[in-house]
């Protein structure tokens, strides 16, 4: 189960209606490097397969691809304002590694493939 917080999908309802595509969703994964082993992918897709986990969380419709499933179990997201700026944050249950910058991560049964290059 992923969690989304109202301000985030709030924010996330607003920068896909600017998409112009009609059919656009959510699409959440995770990919190996990153100063920690792995790193979160986040962006807005269009193109469904037959290995995606379909969700809806907040009127959003999210797709997370089935390897990436047991990694983003009970995952938080979140939108924080902060003065001119502004992020998404995500609290990962079964991080128990992160960076400094918080887009990578590691878990204890699984420690990725770091990247040679920082954050």
């Amino acid at each position: 189960m992923i969690t989304i917080s109202e301000s985030a999908a709030e924010r996330l309802k607003e920068m896909l209606s600017e998409q112009e595509l009609p059919n656009m969703f959510l699409r959440l994964g995770v990919t190996s490097g990153g100063c920690s082993g792995f790193s979160y992918a986040m962006g807005f897709d269009d193109d469904e397969t037959e290995s995606d986990v379909y969700m809806d969380v907040q009127d959003l419709k999210v797709v997370v691809d089935k390897e990436s499933v047991k990694y983003l179990n009970g995952l938080e997201i979140d939108f924080e304002e902060s003065g001119m700026t502004g992020g998404f944050t995500i609290h990962n249950p079964n991080a128990t590694v992160t960076c400094g910058c918080g887009s990578s991560f590691r878990t204890a049964t699984d420690a990725g493939k770091p990247s040679e290059e920082p954050c």
